[in-house]
């Protein structure tokens, strides 16, 4: 008789290593949802390929999720540029269906703030899409609130949905 057993799914900093594989969730997730280059969203980052050393920089900080030894998501954040300088920003938030639903990204983006907090940020902002009706309902759940207009320059042309959140 064969036993399922759960996957086995870890949180962890990022390395120099998972760079292709985190822009390819990146890319995977993107597709999925429609979210094109040309309109601005994470998959015209010129940096996909080297968030390590993107997120190696002062204040920035990168967490993969990995199931069975394979990168299945990831997040981070960073300080929101053209800002004020109590204000970060939650990036990069993208998992694969098979990590969905299992709470690895509210622990994220938990882990995420409280980096935020000890690195000195006072506001957490997040700029998404309406498409993303899983991503808004857990950013409401952990406290963000929705804001008229965009802050910094993020480059983000078609994310609607801006929220904040005091630290």
């Amino acid at each position: 008789m064969n036993v399922m057993t759960p996957a086995a799914i870890t949180l962890r900093r990022i390395a120099e290593q998972d760079n292709s594989a985190v822009a390819l969730v990146i890319r995977q997730v993107s597709a999925e949802y429609g979210l094109t280059a040309d309109k601005g969203y994470t998959v015209a980052d010129p940096n996909l390929d080297e968030l390590f050393q993107l997120y190696s920089q002062p204040g920035h900080a990168y967490w993969v999720i990995e199931q069975d030894g394979k990168v299945v998501g990831g997040g981070g954040v960073a300080p929101l540029k053209c800002s004020e300088t109590d204000i970060c920003e939650l990036q990069k938030m993208y998992f694969l269906p098979t990590v969905r639903g299992k709470g690895m990204a509210k622990k994220l983006a938990l882990m995420a703030m409280d980096h935020a907090r000890d690195q000195g940020f006072t506001r957490c902002y997040l700029e998404t899409t309406a498409f993303l009706k899983e991503a808004i309902a857990l950013y409401e759940h952990l406290g963000f609130e929705h804001i008229d207009g965009p802050l910094g320059c993020t480059g983000h042309v078609d994310c609607e949905v801006r929220m904040l959140k005091v630290l």
